[in-house]
């Protein structure tokens, strides 16, 4: 079936192909470096006691078979083994079933980790990975021609990233309708980066063209990517400028740089690299396999399609327990002010306000206020993202903050990990509290005159202080 092919995409699909695999490398490296501190067995929230307590159904994967901190670690490290082959290329030189199997294992395994991932595994991009992931199994490898209906699919799903995040925020804060959002978001932003603060001092008109673009690019453009070429090329080309805009300005994991993977498979490489190479016709079994696949993407589309249509839209949701079509979208609303929440500990043995606190330094979330941002995405810093979350709502925090403090009181080697500074390296602290402080950014006369990248003020008390546990003595029998 020639309608079945695009010979023309073979470039698009590799370029795709190589992106999509750097991005799982991340991922698996991340749940790799962070697992055991966050939901290994001694854990913040336990893999084991989630598993105790949900049903296979809700939440299939390989950890309902075995669980076991070295069986986790075992499964990320096999995926970071398997992304680095799948981008130097190996699945060319395996048959087509061969390379849709080398394709098929990190999805498997991935799917595995977030399924037992809690609220560390929250996030839209899990199972945007997850999405992009399952369709790339079925984009073929080789010398096999790619087949059109998955690549219409990647473009569909491309669609609803775009389309669900722009009608999210003309939908949600009333900042986006009057193009104002973009005068606090740089500042206030889950993880700033380290031209945030450069973000945020622009002119005032240049935060409007920014929020004017930004509905541009996500309410308008994608539906030039159903267009003929070389106009989809150019919408996708947009697409992937816009995201390094964002890559720019902030850190988002690897939500961005996913994004660009999709929009790199909807141009038509040829235009620049000239005819495909000899490609030979897919088999039977791989067309029949191919139209199953999208059959069963369309059915599931429904729900997302429905919610995008829907005034009570919501984002980042999953509707199968595979993550196979999912809805998307960030920032319905923009907060004004940033809170931070400041760990701290004292070896004091009575804790008051006047006891000798020290701070916990963390990697991406804001603390010193002399310490500038720093560039950390694609990797994600799953703790600093939920501190963020915290701070907005202690609710965002019930079920793994106490057992984060627990863990700080007893120096807890897999959590001080997590963290860029402890300031008790030797004998852990008697206490820890934990308070509420409003960031702001200062400007160019503060940053001269004292090196300060934010300016800091107490709100509140966040978590009253918590005293280390005292181990129980043995008792003398008489």
């Amino acid at each position: 079936m020639e309608w079945f092919t695009a010979d023309s995409y073979w470039l698009s699909r590799l370029v795709f192909q190589r992106a999509l695999a750097g991005v799982y490398l991340v991922a698996f490296l991340t749940a790799a470096l962070q697992f055991r501190a966050l939901i290994g067995e001694r854990g913040m929230l336990p893999v084991p006691e989630l598993l105790r307590h949900t049903h296979w159904r809700a939440a299939p994967g390989l950890f309902r078979l075995h669980y076991s901190d070295r069986f986790f670690a075992a499964v990320a490290w096999t995926g970071c083994a398997v992304s680095v082959a799948l981008i130097a290329g190996v699945d060319g030189y395996l048959p087509l079933w061969g390379g849709m199997l080398l394709w098929a294992l990190p999805w498997v395994l991935y799917l595995s980790i977030v399924q037992v991932g809690q609220v560390w595994y929250g996030f839209g991009w899990e199972s945007l990975l997850l999405e992009t992931g399952f369709l790339a199994v079925f984009l073929g490898t080789g010398d096999t021609a790619p087949p059109v209906l998955v690549l219409w699919l990647l473009r569909w799903l491309l669609f609803r990233v775009e389309f669900g995040a722009g009608l999210i925020k003309i939908r949600g804060d009333a900042c986006w309708r009057r193009l104002t959002c973009l005068d606090f978001h740089h500042e206030t932003q889950p993880m700033p980066g380290p031209l945030s603060w450069f973000f945020h001092r622009l002119p005032r008109p240049v935060h409007r063209a920014e929020a004017a673009a930004n509905h541009l690019t996500q309410l308008l453009i994608p539906f030039l990517l159903f267009t003929p070429q070389p106009v989809a090329s150019a919408a996708a080309g947009l697409m992937v400028i816009t995201q390094l805009w964002l890559v720019l300005s902030g850190n988002f994991a690897w939500l961005n740089w996913l994004t660009i993977a999709l929009a790199l498979s909807a141009i038509d490489w040829s235009l620049i690299a000239g005819p495909p190479p000899a490609l030979s016709a897919p088999p039977l079994w791989y067309e029949v396999a191919v139209l199953a696949v999208t059959a069963l993407i369309l059915a599931l589309s429904y729900r997302p399609a429905r919610n995008l249509l829907s005034r009570r839209q919501v984002m980042n949701r999953s509707f199968d327990p595979l993550h196979l079509v999912n809805t998307y979208g960030a920032f319905g609303s923009i907060s004004r002010l940033r809170l931070e929440v400041v760990v701290e500990g004292t070896r004091d043995p009575v804790a008051h306000d006047g006891a000798h606190w020290q701070e916990y330094g963390f990697h991406g979330k804001p603390g010193d206020p002399h310490r500038a941002a720093r560039q950390f995405a694609p990797y994600h810093l799953r703790l600093d993202w939920m501190m963020w979350f915290a701070a907005l709502s202690p609710a965002y925090a019930r079920s793994w903050f106490g057992p984060f403090a627990e863990r700080l009181l007893t120096n807890d080697r897999d959590t001080l990990r997590l963290l860029r500074h402890n300031p008790f390296p030797g004998e852990p602290p008697a206490h820890v509290r934990a308070r509420v402080y409003r960031y702001r950014y200062t400007d160019w006369r503060e940053l001269r005159t004292t090196g300060r990248w934010w300016h800091r003020t107490y709100v509140r008390e966040f978590m009253r202080p918590m005293a280390r546990p005292v181990p129980l003595r043995p008792t003398r029998r008489p």
